[in-house]
């Protein structure tokens, strides 16, 4: 085993720890790469992951956080679920620190079904496989591509996820909680503009969903799925055919008029009763209600849904 790490310009005692942890880690059989740079501020997380794995010589990769805790048994079970599944990303549940820090957030990690873990990727929890856990071969990063290097406030995870998806990988998670999951406010996620990340999924959710539909409806009249219908493209509302709610107030103003469009007429979509609306739904409304909307659309008539997102707090 080997043990890779880039110091990104840290100006505390980071690196006399790191020494101490080599000298240990050595002791024991693990080689130990250390690289680095003492410019005066760093270059961000996906340059330090990039740079890592490149002066590493592994033939699997196993990401760790430097506040993070992983479980002795980590490497062994990940490993394993990578050999059967050589072009997925390995993840696992997690334990939060402090325990009950982002509660809602920590369950969503850890108990999605298999399927959802492609089903749930619109949603604005972010990839369904978290990066701090991830697990995978040299050879199929090097296939989807080094992360993102644009520094503070840019979503390499997500960027990379994206990829991943967009090349054909696959998303398992080993269901043992082998990570301590670190929560603080200085962490670097913290940085990314939630506009930000709403910009990518969408656009990601036009990429990867949309074209496989002639038209579909968006399931919130309401602020987010208002949102959703103005941040799409011309080519994108146009398949929009309809906004459905549960909201009689909605209901009875009976169409949303686009105020911002240069279109003339401006665009004045329907608002029906959901039980009026055709499928496929792209859904806009809190991950709590989607179970309600599974009940009310009736998925074992294999009605198409996409749950774009979740304004639930993460917390």
């Amino acid at each position: 085993m080997e043990l890779s790490i880039f110091n990104d310009a840290s100006k505390d005692k980071s690196m006399s720890i790191i020494e101490k942890w080599k000298e240990k880690l050595e002791g024991s059989g693990i080689l130990v790469v250390i690289g680095g740079h003492d410019s005066p501020s760093p270059r961000g997380v996906g340059y330090s992951k990039n740079q890592a794995i490149a002066q590493s010589s592994g033939s699997y990769l196993c990401f760790l956080d430097s506040d993070d805790v992983m479980m002795p048994q980590r490497v062994r079970l990940q490993h394993a679920a990578a050999v059967q599944h050589p072009t997925s990303i390995i993840g696992c549940q997690v334990r939060r620190e402090p325990p009950n820090s982002t509660e809602r957030y920590t369950r969503w990690i850890n108990h999605l079904a298999p399927d959802q873990l492609l089903t749930q990727v619109f949603t604005s929890n972010g990839p369904t496989v978290i990066m701090p856990t991830w697990f995978c071969s040299r050879a199929w990063f090097s296939h989807v591509g080094p992360f993102d290097e644009g520094g503070r406030g840019v979503p390499e995870d997500l960027l990379f996820f994206h990829e991943h998806l967009r090349k054909g990988g696959g998303l398992v998670r080993v269901d043992q909680s082998l990570l301590l999951y670190r929560y603080h406010p200085g962490a670097a996620t913290h940085s990314v503009l939630e506009t930000t990340i709403w910009t990518h999924r969408v656009r990601f959710l036009e990429e990867w969903a949309l074209p496989h539909w002639a038209t579909f409806t968006i399931w919130n009249a309401g602020r987010q799925g208002r949102r959703l219908y103005r941040s799409l493209t011309a080519g994108s509302r146009c398949k929009v055919v309809a906004f459905c709610d549960v909201d009689e107030n909605k209901i009875k103003k009976g169409f949303y008029c686009y105020e911002d469009s240069q279109e003339r007429p401006k665009p004045r979509v329907p608002v029906l009763h959901f039980r009026a609306a055709q499928p496929p739904f792209v859904i806009c409304v809190k991950l709590v209600s989607v179970r309600l909307g599974h009940v009310w659309l009736g998925q074992p008539q294999g009605q198409e849904v996409v749950c774009c997102v979740h304004q639930e707090a993460a917390g």
